[in-house]
């Protein structure tokens, strides 16, 4: 394939379907767009086709509150704001019935860093509810969407062993985003320097023991917050090193950088859709077998450009919840994205939160109900989303 095409040594050797190594990749930082795409585009359709797939979902936001401040970041907010409250479980109940309503697949559960390490009032809702953290309370809410007939996807920040081996038992997988593995970015006056959590061997960590849980789960970078595209490369490989010992990261996002009013990064620059594209190819370069997203409603009507670029995957697109975390930016509608895909010679089709090629390591209890609605629903394809 690649005698057909007159490329950099790197790129063609990794289109001969050898593993990029370090300096590899950081030549391919050296390409032109152009080139970096072509190749990126051209691994996507040998290793995972024309089809694209999403997953039909409700965002079930537990607690804004957090113990971390992130200079970029308005999710989190503070008591005596009124996106305050933690969900009652009356709440979740009722959100989880309509999103079984909407035929939504995943329930994806979110809260910030463990609020009730920093704020009494998180401490006493949780306390009165019976439950001693944040993450009992994302096990319950597990639970209960699993018994609304609907597969929980749980993202709250850095879990400890005890409490992943917990939502294993409900959730196929489950979510952390790296960001970043640059420690320079934790330093003062950086967007994480407030954020311990956000520190990349606290991240990575995370990702291990799930890992040597055998627990699927979902990471990312976050694009444009300083990073070079030197820094991009560690990362994707940091991700990459745990992927070779574990087997478990099942799916990249690549997350581009959205500035909001009121925060230390409020006049800092999105980043250029070029530079966005490359990172994306350069994730598609360095795990060409990997699952890699871009968030539609990041880039509007950007679709063919992310497609472009080398993903196959558009991530969740709820039809009924806002997304949180970036509320101004809202979720397209999902038959204007399947005309999007089509018109760029892409299928488009609904999937499970978890992966089939990472069916195996899902709990097998979770596993049987997966199959189930599968058979029910053509592997859950355009029946389920209608």
């Amino acid at each position: 394939m690649s005698q057909l095409v007159r490329l950099p040594e790197p790129l063609s050797r990794v289109l001969d379907g050898k593993e990029a190594g370090r300096e590899d990749l950081l030549e391919a930082t050296r390409a032109g767009t152009a080139t970096l795409l072509r190749v990126a585009r051209m691994l996507r359709d040998a290793r995972k086709g024309r089809t694209v797939t999403f997953s039909k979902k409700a965002f079930v936001n537990l607690a804004s509150l957090c113990r971390d401040t992130c200079s970029y970041c308005t999710y989190k907010s503070e008591p005596g704001q009124q996106k305050l409250s933690l969900m009652s479980r009356a709440q979740v109940r009722f959100l989880l019935g309509e999103a079984a309503r909407f035929r939504c697949v995943e329930a994806l559960i979110v809260a910030g860093e463990r609020p009730e390490q920093a704020y009494p009032e998180a401490r006493a809702w949780l306390a009165e509810n019976g439950f001693s953290s944040t993450a009992e309370y994302a096990i319950h809410c597990s639970e209960q969407a699993e018994e609304a007939g609907l597969f929980p996807h749980t993202n709250i920040g850095n879990m400890t062993r005890r409490e992943m081996s917990e939502l294993r038992k409900t959730n196929p997988s489950v979510g952390l985003m790296l960001e970043s593995s640059s420690e320079r970015l934790s330093g003062k006056g950086m967007p994480h320097e407030l954020a311990p959590s956000k520190n990349a061997r606290a991240r990575i960590a995370v990702l291990e023991d799930a890992g040597s849980l055998h627990l699927p789960i979902t990471t990312g970078l976050l694009i444009g917050i300083g990073e070079t595209e030197k820094e991009i490369v560690d990362s994707l490989l940091a991700i990459r090193k745990i992927h070779h010992r574990y087997g478990n990261i099942q799916e990249i996002i690549m997350q581009n950088f959205a500035p909001k009013p009121d925060t230390p990064m409020a006049l800092a620059p999105r980043p250029g859709r070029e530079y966005f594209a490359r990172a994306v190819a350069l994730a598609r370069l360095a795990m060409p077998d990997m699952n890699i997203q871009a968030p539609p409603n990041l880039s509007p009507g950007a679709c063919a450009e992310l497609l472009n670029a080398g993903i196959n995957d558009l991530g969740g697109i709820s039809p009924l919840t806002p997304d949180y975390v970036n509320p101004e930016f809202p979720w397209p509608a999902i038959d204007s994205v399947e005309r999007e895909c089509a018109t760029s010679g892409f299928q488009l089709q609904c999937r499970f939160p978890t992966y089939p090629e990472y069916w195996g390591m899902v709990h097998p209890r979770v596993r049987d109900r997966m199959q189930e609605v599968g058979d029910a629903h053509g592997m859950v394809g355009e029946s389920r989303w209608k």
